[in-house]
């Protein structure tokens, strides 16, 4: 069986090279062809050696995602359907910006954490991706729009681990993952740039700061345990005392001097003023000394198995003022990409696969993200 090379960072490519026989040196050319070039073709790769690229036609491939579906959002936002096999599918989004391009990837096929205002999780979990398949939506969507724009130089500029599934939880595979887009021969992107979201797996985020410390987003959403036993169950094993010091700890070694606590805003569940002020006391210990960080407000995109409405405008703008009033750098998300159903919380569902034309074969395949 052929050796995926997307499975690899540089350190684990050099490691196979080393084994066909061939020098380390032969890894980094070959690790720029695959991913600052986006080639698959090894005869294609004219710097190496024939030896080298018959022994990768023997023994290597780069294998994409299959691609079911793209739509494209009036407001210039693209979401990918990748098949991944089993039944299983997964959505990536892209999301321009003036000053940057954003990719939103997955990094498990469905979710086991189970918060009820994700439709992820109301789909429940499948099974984690592999470094292939975290980098192959990178890889993929980064030389599919350089083609179409007709460029040479990046175009993804931030990458978010906040598409389907928690990242901590699929933690070997994302490492090589994060070590490639960080390879300065590979992506090159900077580690203010790559963030990593959980909903607190606090052992990992431990492991993630000395590991490969990238930017860091917790999903937050209640200022209480009470509160948030319900609507993140991981609280029920990492409560918030322990996750906030997991996070003062990660600061020692992030790329940014601040933690972002994504705060879903659901009506009449955890957005009044009291909460707020519940919020603010939270990231403020007793000694009065603020917790750095920030907050990201973000509208809840309803589903009808959730049975939780989104926050009025105003509602939301109150709250962020009382978090604002209190010296904390406080945003709201604007949605983006709504009207195709990649907006946050809504890359779930179900489709037909319909590739077979002869109509012989139909099968369901599920989406996370």
């Amino acid at each position: 069986m052929k050796t995926n090379l997307l499975d690899f960072d540089l350190t684990g490519l050099s490691a196979w090279c080393l084994d066909l026989g061939e020098k380390r040196f032969r890894a980094v050319q070959l690790f720029r062809w695959i991913h600052q070039r986006g080639l698959a073709d090894f005869s294609q790769m004219t710097d190496l050696a024939q030896s080298l690229r018959d022994k990768l036609q023997l023994h290597a491939q780069l294998t994409a995602l299959p691609v079911i579906s793209r739509h494209d959002s009036a407001d210039g936002t693209i979401k990918w359907m990748f098949d991944v096999g089993q039944g299983n599918a997964i959505e990536t989004v892209f999301i321009p910006e003036t000053d940057r391009g954003t990719l939103c990837i997955s990094s498990q096929a469905g979710c086991a954490v189970g918060c009820p205002f994700c439709s992820t999780g109301a789909q429940g979990f499948s099974r984690n991706l592999s470094t292939a398949e975290i980098i192959a939506q990178l890889w993929f969507a980064e030389h599919t729009l350089r083609q179409e724009r007709g460029v040479d130089e990046r175009v993804i500029s931030n990458v978010v681990m906040m598409g389907m599934g928690e990242p901590l939880q699929n933690y070997a595979a994302l490492i090589p993952a994060l070590k490639i887009m960080l390879d300065d021969h590979g992506y090159g992107l900077s580690r203010r740039r790559v963030t990593v979201s959980t909903s607190g797996v606090v052992p990992m985020m431990d492991r993630l700061s000395l590991d490969c410390p990238v930017a860091l987003a917790v999903s937050l959403h209640a200022p209480t345990d009470a509160l948030r036993d319900h609507l993140v169950p991981l609280n029920l094993k990492y409560p918030l005392a322990e996750l906030l010091q997991s996070c003062r700890d990660y600061l020692a070694h992030a790329p940014r001097d601040f933690i972002t606590f994504e705060y879903c805003m659901l009506d009449g569940v955890n957005d009044s003023d009291e909460q707020a002020r519940q919020l603010i006391a939270l990231v403020r210990p007793a000694l009065g000394e603020l917790t750095p960080c920030k907050f990201n407000l973000i509208p809840f995109n309803p589903f009808p198995a959730s049975g939780l409405l989104r926050s009025s405008p105003e509602r939301v703008k109150a709250f962020a003022a009382i978090l604002s009033e209190a010296g904390i750098v406080t945003t709201i998300r604007k949605t983006r990409g709504d009207d195709i159903a990649a907006a946050c919380g809504q890359l779930a569902g179900d489709i037909q696969d319909r590739t077979d034309v002869s109509g012989r074969r139909a099968k369901t395949i599920r989406i996370h993200a």
